[in-house]
This record gives structure tokens, sequence and C-alpha cells, in this order.
């Protein structure tokens, strides 16, 4: 089968294990990343090996039509991490399908890994489905599940989804896919989950213990940020343990080197790695 891909290494897997199945590349589809939290350097690279075709710019219709102008539909489009909508597609392609990580119809949006340990959840998923007219809402065509523990953390969870990705990629959507095709699951409601915000990221420690470093797991290196008095930090890792005290949330009540103790309303937060600038920030001025 030949494939064109749109996507960034954030499940740029997928590309090497459809092409490990024996698919053939004919282009790919990608964007510009900031080379901090988003990369294509991967994909990139696969792409000039098999000497295909790259576009940065945004896919469009006519960009699909000179697509089936050269393999008339003998071809498909796999999207994964791609961060516009794609329509136009049919008639002009095989199929066309997005890979999406999470358990659809549960977790639509732009990056639901995020919420997905914020909220407690205790099992997750990726799932391939059939492109549709809104964003991840299309037909699905397989699952691939799996359990969160309590104490996953956001490079734990993006793994998992990236080997669960591999293996949808290479098992039913390399081996599968026009059976599947037929019978696709119509996903009913859903859930989208938006893009999150700095508020989002912000430390509430009235909140307890648990909670606060279950936020902070959530983000990972992507960050959280604590408001210590007039300041703010940008934490990437934190211990805590519960404890009667009198100290009010969100207090500094002790520093060792780098370390802050932070007052929670049930105990204390151990800030153990922590910048004052973002990690954003950061990359732009050492450019």
């Amino acid at each position: 089968m030949k494939f064109a891909f749109a996507g960034i290494d954030f499940l740029g897997g997928v590309f090497d294990a459809l092409v490990e199945a024996g698919w053939t590349p004919i282009k790919l589809f990608t964007r510009p990343c900031d080379g901090i939290y988003d990369f294509n350097e991967a994909v990139v690279g696969q792409a000039r090996r098999h000497r295909v075709p790259i576009q940065l710019s945004r896919m469009k219709p006519a960009d699909i039509d000179a697509l089936a102008g050269d393999h008339g539909r003998d071809w498909s489009l796999v999207v994964a991490g791609y961060p516009w909508l794609v329509t136009g597609w049919r008639g002009r392609a095989a199929h066309a399908l997005n890979i999406h990580p999470s358990p659809l119809p549960i977790g639509r949006g732009p990056y639901p890994l995020f919420q997905a340990i914020a909220d407690g959840h205790e099992s997750w998923g990726v799932s391939a489905h059939v492109l549709a007219e809104g964003f991840d809402t299309g037909d699905v065509l397989a699952r691939d599940l799996f359990p969160i523990t309590g104490h996953e953390t956001h490079e734990t969870l993006l793994a998992k989804c990236q080997m669960a990705a591999r293996r949808l990629a290479s098992g039913p959507i390399a081996r599968e896919l026009p059976a599947r095709w037929g019978r696709a699951e119509p996903q009913g409601e859903g859930s989208y989950w938006r893009r999150v915000s700095d508020a989002d990221r912000t430390l509430d420690f009235r909140t307890g213990v648990e909670a606060v470093l279950r936020r902070v797991r959530a983000f990972g290196a992507v960050e959280t940020i604590a408001k210590l008095g007039d300041s703010r930090v940008y934490v990437a890792e934190a211990g805590g343990w519960t404890e009667v005290h009198r100290h009010a949330p969100g207090t500094v009540v002790h520093r060792y080197r780098r370390n802050l103790l932070v007052a929670a309303r049930d105990g204390y937060v151990q800030i153990t790695r922590w910048s004052p600038v973002a990690l954003a920030e950061a990359g732009h001025l050492g450019r």
C-alpha cells in the first residue's frame, strides 16, 4: 500500500511501523516545530531516506488532488499528530485515517494526555479512526487500550501512547485496513478536551498534596506553574507528603539549595526541579 503521512515525531513511530510492514511512502506533510516541545527531525529524516516530497505548509485539497493525479486512488492518507483538519480526500484516496492518543470517543481534542492524568483516569488508549468533517469524530477502525497507574507521568503516558500507536499501525492498520474500513464503528456521543491554558498548568496548593503532585506528573517536563508570593516558578518535578500543620497553603516554609518546600492544605510539596523562566522562553533565549 502506498501512503502519505501527515504528522510530527510525536507519533512518528506510525510512519516507521508502516514502512516496516511493507507500505511505501509517497509524501510527508509536517509542520514547523519549536525544537522544545515539538519535533519533526525523525519523520523528515525518514522522508529524505525514501526520497519523497516534504511539505511544511498546511495540507489543502489541491495537495490531495495532486497526489490523486500521480497515484490515482491507490494510496492511503495516514494522519498522526497533525494539527490541522484534513478534508477533500473522499474519491481521491482509498482510505484516510487519523491515529489519536485517546480511547475515543473520550478525549477528542489537540492533546488529551495532560487531562487523562490530571483527571485520574485508570485506563487509556490510542484509537485509529476514519477522517471526518470534525476533529476526532470519525468511525473507529481499531483501539489499543492499556492501564494507567496511580503514579503515571506525562512522559510515561506519552511512551505508552507511542508504543500503542506503533502496534495499531503495524497490526490492524497495516494488515487489516480494507476489512476494518468496511466495518468501522460510529463513535456516538463523546467529549472534546480543549487545548490547555496556563490556568490549567497552575498549581493550587489549597487542593492538597495528592492533587498538586498529580498535576505536576500530568505535565511533567512541559512544566506546571507555581505562584509563590509575588513570584512564579516553572515546575518540572516535585514530591511531598501529608502532615498536619498551620502554614497557609502556598507558603514557602523551607529552602535547601534549589529545593523549595511549599505548604499545601494537608501537607507539604517539595519542588525539586524548577526554573524562574519557562522552558519555551529559555529555549528562545538560547537561540
